[in-house]
């Protein structure tokens, strides 16, 4: 067994994902660290903090693949105690315009990647007696549908429903089920989605993403370590008693 607490965090290359493994790393985690190419970078962030990490490439579309990169956290760091599933994708569009293929990528990665995520989890935790904690990336786009982020907020409603009927599914094995769900947060996914806002609505670049942070009650845009925050809460201790939850972590954008 493992002489700490494992992690296994998908999309961990940068921005959210990063943010969550350097916190997680900080509460004490080894970390298997999971992204398209094997994300060396956080993994040596991750050693430099004192922790044990292993980095994995993995396709989190790729079933197999997932099962395989848990399968690895478990022989490389002798345990898992966390899967976070936050591996995700952005389209910026009318819903008039998705195309087939667009559609079909965006929820391959949101929620398929999540889907197989709760699986391999579930799997690896019961296989060991494990009572484990599954933690899935939504949005408050899985809250509201925001306009010209309709598929995408779509994915992110999706998510939630596989957050609740998992852990419905799994409460009775001790396992929890929760996502998280930030807002305008300052990473490259955002500079992509305002840049392409721009492209469609002629604002200038910039314009978008100022006039969603204008709107946070809090005054400013969040950043990866607002939601590793509220991640690592999920991921330790204080949370066992919560399951079935999507909570909001976006400085006061949306209410529920």
């Amino acid at each position: 067994m493992a002489d700490s607490s494992v992690a296994l965090v998908t999309g961990a290359a940068r921005g959210i994902g990063a943010g969550i493994a350097r916190r997680l790393a900080a509460d004490g985690f080894d970390l298997a660290l999971v992204d398209l190419s094997a994300p060396e970078g956080t993994a040596g962030e991750v050693r430099e903090a004192g922790r044990r990490a292993v980095a994995l490439a993995a396709d989190v579309t790729d079933r197999d693949a997932v099962f395989g990169a848990v399968d690895s956290a478990v022989a490389e760091l002798g345990g898992l105690d966390v899967v976070v599933n936050n591996a995700g994708i952005a389209l910026v569009g009318p819903v008039t315009d998705v195309s087939a293929d667009e559609l079909h990528r965006l929820f391959a990665v949101n929620v398929n990647g999540v889907l197989w995520g709760i699986q391999a989890a579930a799997a690896s935790f019961q296989a060991r007696g494990v009572r484990g904690k599954i933690i899935n990336a939504s949005s408050i786009a899985g809250h509201e549908g925001f306009a010209m982020l309709g598929a995408y907020s779509a994915t992110k409603f999706a998510v939630r429903a596989l957050t609740q009927a998992a852990a419905k599914e799994l409460a009775a094995k001790g396992i929890t089920v929760n996502a998280y769900c930030p807002g305008v947060v300052g990473t490259d996914m955002w500079v992509e989605i305002d840049k392409r806002f721009a492209e469609l609505t002629g604002a200038d670049e910039g314009e978008t993403y100022a006039k969603f942070v204008d709107g946070i009650a809090l005054g400013r845009a969040q950043t990866p370590e607002d939601v590793a925050a509220f991640v690592s809460y999920l991921a330790g201790p204080d949370s066992d008693y919560m399951t079935g939850q999507a909570g909001l972590i976006d400085g006061g954008l949306v209410f529920r």
